[in-house]
C-alpha cells in the first residue's frame, strides 16, 4: 500500500468493519421483500447501525474530532474545527431494492477545508481514497481523471430529475449514489457530475477524490450544508459543462 496517514488508515479499518455490517444485510433483503415489516425500516437500522459503527471506530483514537452524520446530524465535540463527515450508505434506495450499487463516504475536514476522502462500495469491493497532496486511488492503484474534451464524447452522472429532457444532447446517467458517481469522476468512468440541492455528507470524499486525480469541483463551502449545487468534471470539460449548465 502507498504511504498514508495514521487518519486514513482509521478511516479504512472504520469502512471495513462498518462493511460486514453492510454486506450481511444486504443478503438479508431478498427475505424481507415478503415480510409484513417494510423493508423501509430495515435500511433505516442499517444505516444507523452502520453508522453507530463508524463514529465508534472513528473515535477510538480520536476522541476529540466532531462529526457531521446524515442520521445524526452535528457531534460537537472538544476540536470544534475539526469534523468526519459520514454517510452511513449512500444508496439507500438501491440497497432497499436489491441494487449492488452504493458505497460508505468517510471525509475529514479541518478548519472549512476537506483534506481527506474516503467511498467504499462494499459489494464490488473498490475502495477509493485521497489525502491532500498525495493523490487519488482504487485499492491501491493511482487514479486519474479522463482526459475528454468534447461535450457529446462525455458520460455525465446527475441524480437531478428529468435533466435528459432539459439537456438531450448530454449523455447523463442517474445511478442513485452521489458519492460512487464522484469516485467514477475521479478514476475516468465518468467526466462530469452535476447535482443541485445535496448534502455535504454526500459529496465531500468525492470533491477531494477528483480533485487529488486532477480534476475540478467548484467551492462547496458556499452553501448550506444541505443545500449545495455542485459541479465537477475533468479540466478539459469542467468550463463547457459549466457554460453548458449556465441556466441549471
Amino acid at each position: 500500500m502507498n504511504s498514508i496517514s495514521a487518519n486514513l488508515n482509521i478511516m479504512i479499518k472504520a469502512c471495513e468493519k462498518a462493511s460486514k455490517f453492510i454486506i450481511r444485510d444486504f443478503g438479508e433483503l431478498e427475505n424481507l421483500q415478503v415480510s409484513k415489516k417494510g423493508p423501509k425500516d430495515f435500511v433505516t437500522k442499517t444505516d444507523k447501525k452502520v453508522e453507530e459503527i463508524l463514529i465508534n471506530e472513528l473515535s477510538k483514537t480520536k476522541k476529540k474530532y466532531s462529526f457531521i452524520t446524515e442520521e445524526t446530524g452535528k457531534i460537537l465535540n472538544e476540536n470544534k474545527h475539526i469534523f468526519w463527515i459520514i454517510d452511513p450508505i449512500d444508496g439507500t434506495t438501491n440497497f432497499l431494492h436489491g441494487i449492488p450499487h452504493f458505497a460508505i463516504s468517510i471525509a475529514l475536514q479541518i478548519n472549512e477545508e476537506i483534506v481527506t476522502g474516503l467511498i467504499f462500495d462494499p459489494i464490488k469491493n473498490e475502495i477509493f481514497y485521497a489525502e491532500k497532496n498525495s493523490g487519488s486511488f482504487i485499492n491501491n492503484n493511482r487514479i486519474r481523471v479522463s482526459n475528454k474534451s468534447k461535450l457529446d464524447e462525455c458520460l455525465f452522472a446527475t441524480n437531478n430529475q428529468g435533466i435528459k429532457y432539459i439537456y438531450p444532447e448530454l449523455n447523463v446517467r442517474n445511478t442513485g449514489c452521489a458519492a460512487l458517481d464522484l469516485a467514477y469522476v475521479g478514476c475516468g468512468r465518468f467526466d462530469g457530475y452535476f447535482h443541485n440541492k445535496i448534502n455535504l455528507w454526500d459529496v465531500a470524499a468525492g470533491k477531494i477524490i477528483i480533485e487529488e486525480a486532477g480534476g475540478q469541483v467548484n467551492n462547496v463551502t458556499d452553501f448550506k450544508i444541505n443545500e449545495i449545487d455542485i459541479r465537477a468534471g475533468n479540466p478539459s470539460i469542467y468550463e463547457k459543462m459549466l457554460k453548458k449548465l449556465d441556466n441549471f
